[in-house]
């Protein structure tokens, strides 16, 4: 890949050019690394999933029990503390709903607004999709893949990202 670095003009930061190319290739092989990963949480819920023969909800439906938790919530919720975008979620809950994972009640104060919570099924899920995450950060440092400080540093740099996309969303455009 050839990055070309002086499209806005000279480089401010007093970088030389092989630098910030060889910093943005980086950048966009964390890009693709994050997004891959992503991936595959959700193939390995998945087929945890298909192991224990849970087949009528998928991965994402499956983190989405998880992440509610014990806590009642709106799909607004969600999506604020940014577990979720756009309207699957609203879609997601409807369908674990249906399916039994979750209980809904309308809001008495605001009737558009539905609040749902887990039920026992969601609860058994959410036990799964936890057990399966334990097993997980048991082998990762069993086998010395990651260790607590360097979970740690990964964890604190991914904030400082988002953090910086978050301020590009809120005051750049």
């Amino acid at each position: 890949m050839s990055i070309h670095t002086d499209i806005d003009g000279p480089n401010p930061s007093g970088l030389s050019a092989a630098r910030s190319a060889s910093f943005m290739a980086s950048y966009l092989d964390a890009l693709t690394l994050v997004e891959r990963l992503h991936r595959l949480l959700l193939d390995v819920i998945k087929d945890e999933f298909e192991r224990v023969a849970i087949l009528e909800i998928n991965a994402v439906q499956a983190l989405l029990l998880f992440n509610v938790g014990d806590n009642e919530v709106t799909a607004g919720e969600l999506k604020t503390r940014g577990y979720y975008q756009g309207s699957n979620v609203s879609y997601n809950l409807k369908k674990l709903v249906e399916l039994g994972y979750m209980h809904h009640q309308r809001s008495e104060i605001d009737r558009r607004s539905v609040r749902v919570r887990l039920s026992e099924k969601g609860r058994n899920v959410r036990g799964i999709v936890s057990k399966l995450f334990t097993t997980h950060a048991d082998g990762l440092v069993d086998r010395d893949v990651l260790d607590h400080e360097g979970l740690e540093d990964i964890t604190a740099s991914l904030r400082r990202v988002e953090r910086y996309w978050t301020e590009q969303i809120r005051y750049i455009y």
